[in-house]
């Protein structure tokens, strides 16, 4: 996001986003935390039992994001592994992620002091992941994150995951906060079709993982660097007069 002052025109669009929203549901890999470490470690010990070849970094990124049976299923298909082996090598990434998690990941640069900001502004907030729940609740409590959070819902919480709104509804019910009052904060595509199609304003971060595309291209209301530059643009939005009509 450019930090050079823009023209009142061009301001007022996200001064009315901004303005009478009250809550937020935030992604977790990728958004908070980078957890491409955690991926690595787990899915090559996964591998390494079958004696199947590892996977790299930059597969892990392009492909996070869509569940863990997704991570599995697409990761046996990377290294020519048989469809057949998709419950068992399930059963040992289990094993080997609840292991280690958190040890290989970094919370993302203002993080924790974006979300410290907007639950200092009254807002409750929850963490919605297509992760499991059981990973990733353990990763909020080790970084230090669950405090923050009223509710986490896991990718097995619900019928469906995002993109499908039926997560973010749910979320929606839980805060007691209409759609449009709710914002999303996610990195990726899926965040951001899951938020318009709930009627959710959403804002990606850019340090995350989009299935290897430009996160620009997503459809957000909003693209920032850092999670911490939200709570100013949401002060000058509530300080700021509306525009005359």
């Amino acid at each position: 996001m450019s930090a050079g002052p823009e023209p009142e025109s061009a301001t007022e669009p996200l001064r009315a986003l901004l303005r009478p929203l009250r809550a937020a549901i935030v992604d977790l890999d990728g958004t908070l935390v980078d957890t491409v470490g955690d991926f690595e470690v787990a899915l090559n010990a996964m591998l390494a039992e079958f004696g199947l070849p590892p996977v790299t970094p930059a597969f892990i990124r392009r492909t996070v994001g869509k569940g863990s049976e997704h991570l599995i299923a697409s990761t046996l298909a990377e290294v020519g592994a048989l469809p057949s082996l998709q419950q068992a090598a399930w059963d040992r990434y289990q094993h080997h992620y609840l292991r280690i998690n958190g040890r290989h990941s970094e919370v993302f640069a203002g993080a924790r002091e974006g979300l410290a900001a907007l639950a200092a502004r009254g807002w409750p907030l929850v963490c919605l992941t297509n992760k499991p729940g059981a990973f990733a609740r353990p990763l909020l409590e080790v970084k230090g994150l669950a405090p923050f959070f009223a509710h986490v819902f896991g990718g097995d919480a619900f019928a469906r995951r995002k993109p499908d709104p039926l997560p973010l509804l749910e979320a929606c019910r839980a805060l007691g906060t209409a759609a449009r009052e709710t914002l999303v904060i996610g990195d990726s595509g899926n965040d951001a079709a899951a938020a318009q199609a709930a009627g959710c304003p959403v804002v990606l971060l850019s340090h995350g993982y989009n299935h290897g595309e430009p996160v620009h291209a997503a459809g957000a209301d909003l693209v920032l660097d850092r999670l911490d530059e939200l709570p100013r643009l949401l002060a000058a939005a509530s300080a700021a007069p509306p525009t005359a009509p």
